[in-house]
């Protein structure tokens, strides 16, 4: 009883303490290891994610001497140096020069140790005079092996050594760019000297824009200013994925470039090499958009066709029975859109390849075989 009085009333202090502070405190109950660890994760979470992408330093390190900067000089001829009403009416020293040259600029991919350069023709066009500044300082001039409006793409060629071509795969079919991709374009912008800018790819398969006939552009944000056009588009890698081609306008729509995806430009660049000009499949039809109300009268599935307006005689169309008022539905086995995929479905095809064809005459649904044609030069 005596221990009791002497250790009972502190103990019995001491538990109530400690029930108030159970209470009101309940942070503090626990060891010393959990409370330890709480605040370690707690420390985690707040602390941020290394980025394992923070650079590109590398990929630029392996593109970049591929790319050149081109500087073209063209001759104009003032539109009234020769008409006798506008030189007696200006007269004497006044008369502006009948002939001037007029300095532009783009970029450049080497493609090929040979010396071999993909550009964009509305760089080159017209061009009396092509330097190709190279990353190393060299300079050479450039002549033109072959161009193909029709893509807005270019071949040149300088007779120089050790060059550096741009990295791509050993097949370009098994590299396609997708959407979210990280892309870098690389090129000569306002004629400041080689830049880099980097973005995504926005969209692929953009086509009906209305810039060339064959269109199946990389949509990006990455900036393409003047003087880009030409330049290389790349990957995260440092491989080649597309040529810097055009935006829809400078000063109204920001973010929005187009690039040629690479698949595209090595078949030009290939088939100028090989025979002087771009080889294409050739159908020989000409078609418009069938009215979606039709197309949903015929219960299309999808809504859409093309019909056909015109059939050139001897064409691989015409040989095959094709006639103006058919409506095409599938082409190899693949339902038509909007018309520019499909010109591009046919110009990807061979002289000799098969081509089926579903349409819709008269309300009777048929079969066409035809062969595909070579595309007459433009």
């Amino acid at each position: 009883m005596r221990l009791l009085r002497y250790f009972g009333w502190p103990a019995l202090f001491g538990l109530i303490i400690a029930a108030i502070v159970t209470t009101l405190f309940p942070q503090f109950v626990g060891n010393g290891p959990s409370i330890a660890k709480n605040m370690a994760s707690q420390t985690a979470v707040t602390r941020p994610a290394a980025n394992p992408t923070s650079s590109y330093a590398t990929a630029v390190q392996r593109a970049a001497p591929s790319v050149v900067n081109i500087y073209t000089r063209t001759r104009f001829s003032h539109p009234l140096a020769d008409d006798p009403v506008f030189q007696r009416f200006i007269g004497g020293s006044n008369m502006p020069q009948r002939q001037r040259m007029e300095s532009s600029l783009g970029s450049g991919v080497i493609v090929d140790e040979r010396g071999f350069i993909l550009t964009n023709n509305h760089v080159i066009a017209e061009a009396e005079e092509i330097v190709a500044l190279l990353y190393d300082g060299r300079e050479a001039r450039a002549t033109i092996v072959g161009t193909d409006k029709d893509s807005d793409l270019a071949v040149l060629k300088i007779d120089l050594d050790q060059l550096s071509a741009i990295p791509r795969t050993h097949q370009d079919n098994q590299i396609r760019a997708e959407v979210g991709d990280v892309v870098l374009a690389i090129g000569n912008p306002f004629g400041i000297g080689q830049s880099v800018s980097q973005g995504i790819i926005s969209a692929t398969g953009r086509s009906g824009l209305s810039l060339n006939r064959y269109e199946n552009y990389l949509q990006t944000d990455a900036a393409i200013n003047p003087g880009n056009s030409g330049g290389a588009l790349i990957d995260a890698n440092g491989n080649l994925v597309g040529i810097n081609s055009a935006t829809l306008n400078e000063t109204s729509f920001v973010g929005i470039g187009f690039a040629i995806p690479t698949q595209m430009a090595v078949k030009v660049l290939n088939d100028i090499i090989t025979h002087g000009r771009v080889i294409r499949g050739w159908l020989g039809v000409e078609v418009q958009r069938l009215a979606p109300r039709i197309a949903e009268q015929l219960e299309l599935s999808p809504p859409s066709a093309l019909i056909i307006t015109a059939v050139p005689i001897y064409g691989p169309a015409y040989n095959s029975g094709l006639q103006p008022g058919d409506i095409i539905t599938h082409i190899n086995g693949q339902a038509v859109s909007d018309g520019s995929s499909e010109i591009n479905l046919i110009a990807d095809l061979s002289p000799g390849d098969p081509i089926e064809l579903r349409i819709i005459r008269k309300n009777i649904w048929l079969t066409i075989k035809a062969i595909a044609g070579i595309r007459p030069e433009s």
